[in-house]
This record gives structure tokens, sequence and C-alpha cells, in this order.
């Protein structure tokens, strides 16, 4: 089975029917080879590779489930449910901005192109949440302030990803992306310890010059440097108990960069923890029509706002909403919105 098939059946029965509890060997075992491929297949050679692994997979498979049982259901996505839907309207300032979002997918003219009987098409909303401390006019008790402190709320990077057919497909795909990213996250963890090694390695350099040179001047070597540190032997000793301590290191991680085990024990670290680096976290809050917080009990008119934020790894974090597009509000391939967004993607 190719590569990006594996993930996306993996992904299928994570979000998919209920399955009987025998099939969770197989979705394991699916996981883990999926896995080995996405981050090193070299890890085969190591005869007890699944069953290492096994755990880790088992513990992420259960926080994926968790995670799927609090995914949001569908909202409509188009200009004209820009006043029925508060999420939409809360996220977008106009309707034509959903209408400029949905010209500059690419995904969803090819998804439309290579589905023509197709009329709606399932996906996922991502968005970066960004909040600002600014000073506005505010309605304070009965009176009206100038310079009151206050939070705003804006939502850009927009992007729809995944689109499907219907709900099951798209949950599918995002699962399947999710299971990609971690294992990326696997990958650049070994990537890291690479350029740990050479860090190591160039600092043991520096560390092993600069205790050379002090040994030469306490031989009296370079006597005119002795004005500037008459006697050496204390930090002659510092730095050999630091350039000890750095070739211990350098050796430890250059030897679990080498191995099999290592490889093996990156990808435990990232699967055996999967909280550390996926969740969904859940964001109440109340806003007001030009994107202000407004604080419970106000009477300030305000819509209040269940969101969704996703976050997989130190650097992916954004509100996540299933939407459904429809055919008829794309705009047309030649449209003016669509030209002007080649330009910005």
């Amino acid at each position: 089975m190719a590569f990006a098939e594996l993930f996306s059946g993996i992904a299928g029965r994570l979000f998919g029917p209920a399955a009987p509890p025998d099939a969770d060997q197989a979705l394991v075992a699916d996981a883990i080879e999926a896995i080995v491929d996405a981050v090193d297949p070299r890890i085969r050679a190591e005869r007890r590779y699944a069953s290492k692994l096994e755990a880790g997979v088992r513990r992420t498979i259960e926080h994926m489930r968790a995670i799927g049982q609090r995914l949001p259901p569908p909202v409509d996505l188009s200009p004209a449910s820009w006043q029925s839907e508060a999420l939409v309207r809360c996220c977008f300032a106009r309707p034509d901005d959903v209408r400029e979002l949905l010209g500059r997918s690419r995904e969803l003219y090819r998804f439309f192109a290579a589905n023509p009987g197709c009329d709606e098409a399932h996906a996922l909303l991502g968005m970066r949440r960004e909040e600002r401390t600014v000073l506005a006019t505010a309605l304070v008790g009965d009176a009206l302030r100038q310079d009151v402190q206050q939070v705003t709320v804006s939502f850009d990077r927009r992007r729809l990803i995944a689109p499907a057919a219907d709900a099951l497909g798209c949950r599918r795909e995002v699962g399947a992306a999710i299971l990609r990213r971690m294992a990326a996250l696997a990958l650049q963890g070994m990537i890291g310890k690479e350029r740990r090694v050479k860090d190591l390695e160039e600092r043991k350099g520096i560390l092993a010059t600069r205790l050379r040179m002090l040994h030469l001047r306490r031989d009296g070597v370079q006597r005119a440097l002795e004005e500037e540190a008459e006697d050496p032997a204390a930090e002659i000793a510092q730095l050999e108990r630091a350039l000890q301590a750095t070739v211990d290191e350098f050796i430890a991680e250059k030897a679990s960069l080498k191995t099999l085990e290592g490889i093996i024990d990156g990808v435990r670290r990232i699967f055996e923890a999967p909280q550390k680096v996926l969740g969904l976290e859940t964001l109440e809050m109340r806003l007001s029509g030009t994107g202000v917080r407004v604080e419970v009990g106000s009477r300030e008119a305000a819509t209040d706002l269940r969101l969704q934020e996703l976050f997989i790894g130190d650097d992916l974090r954004g509100v996540i909403a299933f939407v459904r597009c429809a055919r008829q509000d794309m705009p047309p391939p030649d449209d003016a919105i669509r030209r002007a967004a080649r330009t910005l993607i």
C-alpha cells in the first residue's frame, strides 16, 4: 500500500465508525509501519522494533481518538452564512472576506475539478488567533470612557485544507495529516540531535584550544599573558572539567545518533507522550462586533464563541473549524480575486 494511502487508512479507522476490539491490533501494526516508513526504514533492521514502538503507538491512537470525539461539527462557510453563523461572522470582517478565501484556495479548486459530481466540499478551516491589548473607548458601568484597556481578537493566515466529499472523508485526511506531522516531529528530533552533535564537537574544539593555550601560559611559553592571569591553574582545572563534560555528552549523543536503538528512542519519545506535542484546547470568549473581548456580565452586545485550537509541536498552532463549501460560492477561475490571490500564495 502506498505511504499516503496507509496513513489515510489508519486515520479512517481512527475517526470512522466503531470497529471491533480485535481490529485495534491491525491498526497498531499498520500505524507502526507507516511511522517507520516516514522516519527511517532502517529501523526494521532492529528485530524487535515493532514491540518497542507498540506501547507508544497505542497511546497515540488513544490520544487521537479522544481528540476525535471533541472535533467540532461542520458549519457552512459562504458569504451568505456570514449573517447566520456566529463563528464565520467573528472570524471574517465582511462577507467578501469569505469569498476571497474561497477564491484563494487551490485545494478547493482542485477538488471540484476532480469531482464534477460534488456540489459541496467538506474541509478544515485553520486560522491563527492573535490577541492584542489596545486603548479604546468603552462603556464602563453607565459611563462612556476614553482610553480603556481592551483586548482585541483577530484571525489571520486562514487556510482551507483536506477537502473531501463528506465529513468523514475530511476528518480522515486531517487525521492522516496529524499522524504524518507527528512522524515528522520524530524525524526533526533526529535532525536536531545531529545539530547538537555538531555544536558539541565545535565546543569541544574551542575548549581544547583554550586549554592548550592555558597550559602554554602556565609553562612560561606565553609569559606576556601573565598580566591577564597570574596563576591559570584554577582556570585550567575549570576548563578541564568543562571539556570532559562536553566530551562525555558528545560521545553519548553521537553514539545514540549512530545506533538503531537511538533512532527508535527518538520515535518513542514522541509517540509515548503524545499529549506533549498534540492537543486540542477549548477557548470560550465573548466578542463584540469589532472583535473586542467582552467581560461576562457586561451589557455590551457580544457573541459567545466556543473555539477549538489545535497544536502540533511547538511551531504549529491554530483555531480549527470543519466547514462546508458550496461549489456555487466559488468565484470563477478567472475572477479578479483569484488572479490577485496568485500573487499572495
